[in-house]
């Protein structure tokens, strides 16, 4: 088993820093700048001077849990496996366990997102806890794979830039040409969530992001890139250079359509029709705005922008929808907040009164008075309860 450092920095030898090395042995490391997991690929490069069957890619800012690495050890070279990701403070170093109950996955924006199991997966891992959890997504540069068949699958895309996109394009690649990706729950690694990135991005993190995320869409995705692009707009302003290679290895590979991965892998994703187009919903020059907030989030208002992104939404058969999330009600019963969607969830049921938004099961409208949308007793006169497409 060799252990891939992933840093970008040399780690220095205090406490601490030995805490969060984890004990990874670093091999090859480079003196310039380059892509952060890149650097990692010099280590996979010794591989014809060292006998070696598996790769376990780490950062430097992760601390394993013991003998977390004999519950990943590979019997299925196609298998992808990683760690249950526990939160290690980056201000005390406590050490935080995380649940055992989530999976990788995304919205239309293609940014990573942990999820819950489902209530049903919940109640069937009850008896046994141990089981390994199919994940449509991995977060990053935890995982471990057999040796050969990360190179036959092309290793990293080596045209992206510094850091983004690369769990998503990795993912898809590993469903749609033969393999599967798991996490499991017997293993547990700690990382360090950093405040801030210790390196720069060219143009902004937000370009590179960008051109990272278009060329995983325009490789793996197929027609449904589009639904990225009506979710961020501006991202087809953003070079995201040649293609050609890992177009190349995926006809090489006979690698399954995306729409195969939507309907065998990620089930759960809801896809909108193509033809389809959400709204923002406005109220004079500010529109309805998720704030960049997930799961029990608030949702707010927010200078109207025309791009989409946090400010699109569709209303259909009761649901108010922004992707995979829909407005509903916190334990309040008053405060609006963002759940996954639900059909049977009555908190998450709402009516069009006029340009209002009425609970379906409330006698009161979302009014957009307070920092945070809430429901008020309804009121035609309020132009706090409008909301225009």
């Amino acid at each position: 088993m060799l252990f891939l450092s992933l840093a970008v920095r040399p780690p220095q030898r205090s406490k601490r820093d030995r805490l969060a090395a984890g004990g990874a042995r670093r091999c090859g490391r480079p003196t310039s700048r380059t892509r952060f997991y890149l650097r990692g690929l010099s280590g996979v490069d010794v591989r014809e001077r060292t006998p070696i069957s598996d790769y376990m890619l780490l950062t430097l800012n992760v601390a394993d849990s013991g003998e977390w690495q004999q519950s990943l050890r590979l019997t299925d070279p196609t298998r992808v496996v990683c760690p249950v990701i526990d939160v290690i403070s980056m201000d005390t170093f406590q050490y935080i366990g995380a649940s055992a109950d989530l999976r990788g996955g995304f919205d239309w924006n293609l940014v990573f997102k942990w999820e819950y199991l489902s209530h049903a997966e919940r109640s069937a891992r009850l008896s046994d806890p141990t089981q390994v959890i199919r994940t449509p997504m991995i977060a990053g540069g935890l995982f471990s794979m057999d040796r050969k068949y990360f190179e036959k699958l092309g290793k990293y895309d080596m045209k992206m830039d510094v850091w983004g996109g690369e769990n998503l394009e990795i993912s898809f690649r590993v469903w749609q040409c033969g393999g599967s990706l798991e996490i499991v729950p017997c293993s547990r690694v700690g990382h360090v969530f950093r405040k801030r990135h210790p390196y720069t991005f060219p143009g902004g993190s937000g370009a590179v992001f960008a051109r990272n995320t278009r060329r995983a869409a325009e490789v793996w995705m197929d027609d449904y890139k589009e639904l990225y692009y009506r979710s961020q707009p501006l991202a087809k302003q953003v070079n995201y250079g040649d293609i050609s290679e890992r177009v190349a290895l995926r006809q090489r590979l006979h690698c399954k359509p995306f729409r195969w991965y939507l309907e065998h892998v990620y089930p759960d994703l809801r896809v909108p029709t193509l033809s389809g187009t959400p709204h923002a919903l406005r109220q004079g020059d500010r529109c309805m705005d998720t704030m960049g907030h997930l799961v029990d989030g608030t949702v707010g208002m927010y200078p109207c922008h025309n791009t989409g992104g946090n400010q699109e939404w569709i209303f259909e058969d009761g649901l108010l929808r922004h992707h995979n999330l829909c407005l509903s009600l916190a334990e309040d019963r008053v405060t609006a907040v963002l759940a996954a969607c639900d059909p049977s969830d009555e908190a998450q049921q709402w009516r069009r009164l006029g340009q209002a938004f009425r609970h379906a099961r409330l006698d009161a409208c979302l009014d957009s008075a307070r920092p945070a949308l809430s429901l008020e007793p309804c009121d035609p006169l309020r132009i706090t309860q409008h909301y225009s497409t």
